[in-house]
């Protein structure tokens, strides 16, 4: 069944999500209420089910005792993590679904450590939400550093970042996806190891050692100093009321995405692992998950799947940290046949109104770089091509890529999306066709946005070529990538998804980002029997 598409610019589109609530307009302080005092707490960032919620913290200083957190009636010990005494990780089970709870951080005296704040539990799978929005973006990470030679700021100012960010929050989502990307320090693939690995690398952070464990170790210092940054000084404790979903990307692993350092090895395994004990919060694990991928404590480091009452459910995956290249290369796979075996059959059997993709490796798009489903490279003038080889590739990746497609297609009842990151790109488009077959349905593929990327950490800038739809293909660009900072809200209802995205360049001004309202909305309509 074809589906209803309405596309709105500018003054529509901000009518549009108005029916949703408005975003305010005064910037950062309209967000983060003036007066919240946070204390000595350096960051919050806090995950959520329908009866548990998952809270990462730091503090400026170190603790005597681990702290505690009151949520409601409930006492949640903190979990120590790391050396430092200054990382905690809260976890408390049993709580009332779809219910906004007041939480309150104390100390082992009971004396407040910070402010308290609100942050709710999500709907139970059960019930039947009218409407869900959410904040997406991508690549959001990135030391403060500048080019020596051009003076250009290689990623986007804290400051500026923060500033997107809220705003994307002033709009009021109900939760938050950050699409992989939270760091970028690569330690042996690109150019960006001869700064992290060399002598600046050594002043600004010091030395990962490979061969030794990273927490509880020397190395715990060097990925304070190199990551920390990123992630506790970016957030600080913008997102403390919204569950937020973190997805892992190549940097994510402490490299780019390259064959000569993919498939991960142990040491980044380790060190992706380590950054997310201490700094952003697991997935709480859905009981279908094949069980390889629960630890102990209930909870996924790498995928999962995200439900909003009937009315929502994402499948969230990290297609770098299981990915495989043979052993024949039509056996590659981005993730597991295990993984790709749930996907598949919570595709077809999932209840639930609205179901999106929401992998750390987009459709679509092609850039010609090695890590991609398609065989693209990049030919003269920056057109893509699938007629020459690309070294190192397997053929498996476009193979899974097309069962996954064809499996979300199959489902006439409702929309067939993807929502993305890692091209550090804002775009919107439909597949109609792959590997020659056509789609029962068109699948919707939706770039989320970048707060993150400034000057020359633009991809064209390297690889010549900005995104481009695969050679492989059949596609519609509604909207063509977009090399420029921004985000992308979905607003969820019962009979369709919108797509409204933001776009910003710094010669705007930072002023700019308190009123950015939607230059593009898209709504897709739920097809109907």
């Amino acid at each position: 069944m074809s589906l209803r598409r309405r596309e709105f610019l500018q003054g529509a589109a901000v009518a549009a999500l108005g029916a949703f609530g408005a975003g305010c307009t005064s910037g950062l302080p309209a967000y983060e209420e003036e007066g919240w005092d946070s204390g000595t707490v350096r960051h919050v960032l806090p995950g959520a089910s329908h009866d548990r919620l998952l809270v990462k913290t730091s503090f400026t200083e170190p603790l005597d005792a681990p702290p505690r957190l009151r949520i409601g009636a409930h006492d949640a010990p903190g979990l120590a993590v790391g050396d430092t005494k200054r990382f905690f990780t809260f976890d408390q089970r049993g709580l009332e679904p779809d219910t906004a709870y007041e939480l309150r951080l104390i100390d082992a005296a009971g004396r407040p450590l910070a402010d308290p704040w609100s942050l709710r539990t999500l709907p139970h799978p059960r019930s039947a939400p009218e409407r869900l929005r959410i904040l997406c973006f991508t690549c959001a990470g990135g030391p403060e550093l500048t080019n020596p030679l051009s003076g250009e700021d290689v990623f986007l100012p804290l400051a500026a970042r923060r500033r997107l960010l809220a705003r994307g929050l002033a709009w009021k989502p109900d939760l938050a996806i950050a699409n992989g990307d939270h760091v970028y320090w690569d330690l042996r693939a690109g150019g960006a190891k001869w700064i992290n690995t060399g002598a600046l690398g050594w002043l600004r952070a010091g030395l990962f050692d490979r061969d030794a464990p990273v927490l509880g170790h020397a190395n715990e210092d060097v990925l304070h100093r190199a990551f920390g940054p990123q992630i506790a000084d970016l957030y600080g404790t913008l997102f403390r009321s919204v569950p937020t979903f973190f997805l892992r990307d190549d940097h994510d692993y402490g490299e780019n995405d390259e064959p000569e350092v993919f498939p991960a090895d142990g040491f980044m395994h380790a060190l992706a692992n380590a950054t997310q004990a201490l700094y952003y919060p697991e997935l709480i694990a859905d009981e279908t998950l094949p069980a390889r991928f629960v630890d102990k404590r209930e909870l996924s480091l790498r995928h999962g799947r995200l439900r909003y009452g009937d009315l929502f459910e994402s499948l969230l995956y990290d297609c770098r940290g299981d990915l495989s290249r043979g052993p024949r290369p039509e056996d590659a796979t981005f993730v597991p046949a295990d993984l790709e075996a749930w996907l598949r059959r919570t595709m077809a059997t999932s209840d639930a109104r609205h179901l999106v993709q929401m992998p750390s490796t987009p459709i679509l798009w092609s850039a010609g770089k090695w890590g991609e489903w398609y065989p693209d490279v990049r030919a003269d003038h920056g057109v893509l091509t699938a007629e020459r080889p690309k070294p190192d590739w397997p053929e498996g990746w476009r193979r899974q890529h097309d069962r996954l497609v064809r499996a979300a297609a199959a489902r006439s009842d409702r929309i067939a999306m993807w929502v993305s990151g890692d091209l550090h790109s804002t775009a919107i488009g439909e597949i109609v066709e792959t590997g020659g077959e056509r789609l029962p349905q068109p699948v919707v593929s939706v770039l989320a946005g970048t707060p993150g990327t400034s000057g020359p950490g633009w991809p064209s800038a390297f690889r010549g070529t900005i995104a481009r739809p695969s050679t492989t293909v059949t596609a519609n660009e509604w909207l063509e990538p977009l090399e420029e900072n921004g985000f992308t809200l979905l607003d969820v209802t019962r009979d369709a998804i919108v797509v409204s995205q933001f776009r910003w360049i710094p010669d705007m001004g930072l002023d700019a980002i308190a009123r950015l309202e939607p230059f593009l909305v898209r709504e897709i309509d739920r097809p109907r029997a």
